[in-house]
């Protein structure tokens, strides 16, 4: 493709090496990628509050697509754009399903309401986080479900994501969108048609760009409709299979530069 107009990427996996900060190739060349009048969006499955710290060692954000496609941040002003939710119903629709599929699951919600004040991660107490040394409030079931939440967390410590995935679909349908970033077992759960492709998409329109002027790099199968919504969709090197065989292309991984790789052809 000639060169892109809009640039997106996952985060975690993709732009952030093993030591979990962006090289400084990868810096300079996204610099050049700005510089040149093109914007660079984060789209990832974090949290607002998770993004400041990775759009500083950028300094050149101004959006990011959060909770898989679920939530705008304008990283500039600090303030949700628009978020889409799962309601009550959507909720207990799900809990239900995964009482049926996942006997021992626990669950977690995000809420987001403002950057400030109500944008936190609530699970049930015996929800264990899968990432080490993060320990959210909690709540008992019945009140996790008693309020929209952007994403819904399906935590299973002996079953893989990819078979809770598989146990879950066939209770759900296209009722909700179910997605994992993280293989080792974690669903997460967003409103019906709610993904990175959409929410890219949103931005997108926001700078009238093109679908086929944008390039998407990604890791996971939570980046497989970004992948394939951008006009060039790139894999890492790291990628989930599913992701790889799905993308345009596979770059190195994201340990080895992937990111800078490919925009060093036009910038």
């Amino acid at each position: 493709m000639e060169a892109p107009r809009l640039v997106a990427s996952d985060v975690d996996g993709t732009l952030l090496g093993p030591d979990h900060t962006v090289s400084a190739r990868t810096v300079r060349v996204v610099g050049r990628v700005v510089a040149a009048g093109v914007p660079f969006v984060l789209v990832t499955g974090r949290p607002p509050r998770w993004i400041p710290p990775v759009a500083a060692q950028l300094g050149v954000v101004r959006y990011a697509v959060c909770g898989n496609g679920a939530v705008l941040y304008d990283v500039e002003a600090d303030r949700i754009v628009s978020a889409r939710t799962l309601g009550v119903d959507d909720l207990e629709r799900v809990a239900a399903a995964v009482a049926e599929a996942l006997p021992g699951a626990t669950i977690g919600v995000e809420r987001v309401g403002s950057v400030a004040e109500d944008d936190h991660f609530v699970a049930e107490p015996t929800y264990e986080h899968a990432w080490p040394g993060v320990g959210p409030p909690t709540e008992a079931r019945h009140l996790l479900l008693g309020r929209p939440a952007v994403k819904m967390l399906v935590r299973h410590r002996e079953i893989g994501s990819d078979a809770m995935l598989a146990a879950l679909e066939p209770l759900v349908g296209d009722s909700v969108d179910l997605t994992f970033s993280h293989p080792g077992g974690l669903i997460e759960v967003a409103a019906a048609g709610v993904t990175k492709a959409t929410g890219l998409a949103e931005v997108a329109a926001l700078y009238g760009v093109a679908q086929a002027e944008t390039v998407a790099f990604g890791d996971m199968p939570n980046d497989l409709a970004m992948l394939r919504w951008a006009g060039h969709g790139v894999a890492m090197g790291n990628a989930h299979p599913e992701v790889a065989a799905a993308a345009d292309e596979v770059t190195a991984t994201h340990g080895d530069n992937g990111v800078a790789l490919v925009l060093e052809r036009w910038f």
